[in-house]
């Protein structure tokens, strides 16, 4: 593995982090600071050594994506494709936007999906991530990297947030159907990792229907994107998931604390810029979600 990172201790990976209190909020806030896809703002995006920066620094939550492989494999990748913008294929050429649901990770061998870098390309949307060649890892792979790296440096253990990948038009195309693709994660998650500190999202609320009726003992959070309402989108989902996760600029002060009135926890995606970070936190929220965790840290460690 091709890679410059400083294994330099700067965090300690501790359950919660404390904030210092701001104007609208008058007792000490518990913020969960989970390092989307590891920490893409600083390395390519859910990559092993991603992961390990973001614990490196610190946050409390690993936040990832899955896929499936032919064999039924768990692959982190936010695309269940290789996509243009950020893989190159088998022989370090560029795949056209044309073509890339044509390198569908469904219909590839892990040993084929190997061979496609995906660390080297520039993202112009992160212009100082640092880059390398480096292939998607399967999800066994991160959570025993992460944990040997836990152990080498004595560090507290960390919480995953597992983002299940599906919509209707892509079931046995693209993905399993929503059963099978949620078996199959039930039973990596309950077999090689401690359940009780990972949650499982999803924007495909059928897969949050099955786990809530077939596995209510997994946390889930709902992942929403679009304008309808909290009270519609919770209709819609039949239940209240312990966590509602929305773009941070669908939300405001007074929807936080409704939410968090009705038991959940609300943990905001993508939240970047340090003053939309104050912003959100300033609201209340129990969690944020972030490319650049270390932004995150440093705020609310002054």
């Amino acid at each position: 593995m091709k890679t410059l990172i400083s294994f330099l201790l700067i965090g300690t990976g501790s359950l919660l982090i404390s904030c210092k209190p701001t104007s609208e909020t008058k007792n000490t806030t518990m913020i969960d600071v989970q390092g989307h896809r590891g920490a893409r703002g600083l390395l390519p995006e859910n990559t092993i050594p991603a992961f390990i920066k973001a614990v490196e620094l610190g946050v409390t939550t690993l936040e990832l994506d899955l896929a499936v492989t032919a064999e039924k494999e768990l692959l982190v990748s936010h695309e269940p494709y290789m996509g243009a913008h950020l893989a190159l294929d088998s022989t370090s050429q560029e795949i056209s936007k044309q073509d890339e649901l044509n390198h569908n990770i469904y219909q590839m061998t892990y040993d084929e999906i190997k061979k496609y870098d995906v660390g080297s390309k520039f993202i112009e949307r992160f212009p100082k991530q640092e880059k390398f060649n480096i292939n998607k890892p399967l999800l066994s792979e991160v959570v025993d990297a992460v944990n040997q790296y836990l152990d080498q440096n004595q560090l507290d253990p960390v919480n995953y947030n597992i983002e299940i990948k599906s919509q209707p038009e892509g079931d046995s195309l693209f993905h399993p159907k929503p059963d099978e693709y949620a078996r199959l994660v039930y039973e990596f998650i309950t077999s090689s990792m401690d359940t009780t500190r990972l949650n499982v999202q999803s924007f495909d609320f059928r897969i949050l229907k099955y786990y809530h009726q077939n596995y209510p003992e997994i946390k889930l959070a709902a992942l929403v994107e679009n304008e309808k309402s909290i009270e519609q989108n919770l209709t819609t989902l039949g239940f209240n998931p312990e966590i509602y996760s929305c773009y941070y600029k669908l939300l405001d002060h007074d929807k936080v604390a409704w939410l968090q009135a009705q038991g959940i926890k609300v943990i905001p995606w993508t939240v970047n810029e340090p003053e939309d970070i104050e912003m959100v936190i300033g609201w209340g929220v129990d969690g944020i979600i972030s490319d650049y965790p270390n932004r995150v840290l440093e705020l609310i460690s002054n």
